[in-house]
């Protein structure tokens, strides 16, 4: 794990290096302040400055930010990601630079919009080689599979003719103060971006808005059993949406799952042959599939679902104590 982090934090030294090495290189070349937001409608011409010193702060960090978070939460089978993300935003600030290169005024400083591409280009390469580094086994060898030891599947006393279903609410307190963060800031940097300048307070408008309005639509879900399987839908949003069909249960049970010991962190993680929508640690309700891999779900009551789930199940498999399906009735 420690090597696999080492790797993830490795493209994000590489790009503040490279960064810090063009300012320094560029110091004597470059105005202040930079010309560092452009507009679409203009041709691409400079609307909005940042000081060299404050600049130089401010795209360190970003790179440190997105370093950190992916050393924090990164797994083999995302760090092209990692590498992508480094990449990109490498390519941009440093795409930037170039076009502020021996400008003796800022404002006259333009931007093509392809500038865009050349850093998605540069992202693509990188993550080229993050990809390139997960196929070698001894660099980065794979996740072990976490065993889960058998319990004994839980039923519910339901008569052949009896239709049941279940529905609860599973929030995130955690998650939802998180989201609200950043919906606020992106919010609040929303007038300074357009009675102001646009930088910084443009990009701070658009993170938190893009981060934070999800993170709150996200932090409150549904699950559901009935009986058409199990479905877990956002409360505000009616996508995205993870529904398991009844024939493709093998078993539920309920799971007393450790968020970061197990998975790493909250939200949707996944695992070597298992997935999981965490928003605590604690009761969770445990599906395994026909096809072996596991999904798990944190939600109060889980025992009742399960016991549910596979009643409904073997009613459909044709299993277990009166479980046939009643002559015309569709499961």
């Amino acid at each position: 794990m420690n090597r696999l982090r080492a790797l993830a934090a490795a493209p994000f030294v590489l790009a503040l290096a490279a960064h810090l090495l063009l300012l320094a290189l560029w110091h004597d070349r470059l105005p202040d302040p930079l010309a560092t937001h452009f507009s679409a409608i203009d041709g691409g011409r400079a609307d909005g400055f940042t000081g060299l010193a404050a600049y130089t702060a401010i795209s360190s960090g970003l790179l440190l930010l997105l370093g950190a978070g992916w050393v924090a939460f990164v797994r083999r089978s995302a760090l092209w990601g990692a590498w992508a993300t480094a990449g990109f935003t490498g390519g941009l600030l440093d795409l930037l630079l170039r076009d502020n290169l021996d400008a003796a005024d800022a404002a006259e400083v333009s931007t093509p919009l392809a500038v865009f591409t050349v850093a998605a280009a540069i992202g693509a390469l990188a993550g080229l080689t993050g990809v390139a580094l997960t196929r070698l086994p001894r660099l980065v060898p794979p996740e072990p599979v976490v065993p889960v030891p058998p319990v004994r599947a839980p039923r519910l006393d339901l008569g052949a003719h009896e239709l049941a279903g279940w529905s609860r609410a599973a929030t995130s307190t955690a998650g939802t103060a998180f989201g609200a963060v950043f919906v606020v800031a992106g919010a609040g940097a929303l007038f300074p971006a357009v009675l102001v300048t646009p930088w910084p307070y443009a990009l701070i408008a658009a993170v938190g808005l893009v981060i934070g309005v999800p993170g709150v639509a996200l932090s409150r879900v549904r699950v559901g059993v009935d009986r058409r399987g199990l479905t877990v839908t956002p409360a505000l949003l009616p996508r995205p949406r993870i529904r398991i069909p009844l024939d493709e249960v093998a078993s539920a049970t309920v799971h007393d799952v450790r968020a970061v010991a197990e998975f790493g962190g909250w939200g949707y993680r996944t695992r070597p042959r298992r997935s999981a929508l965490l928003l605590r640690s604690g009761e969770a309700l445990s599906v395994r599939r026909t096809n072996g891999f596991e999904f798990l779900v944190t939600v109060a009551d889980a025992e009742t679902a399960a016991a549910l789930l596979n009643t409904l199940a073997a009613r459909g498999s044709g299993s277990g104590s009166g479980a046939h399906t009643p002559p015309g009735e569709r499961i």
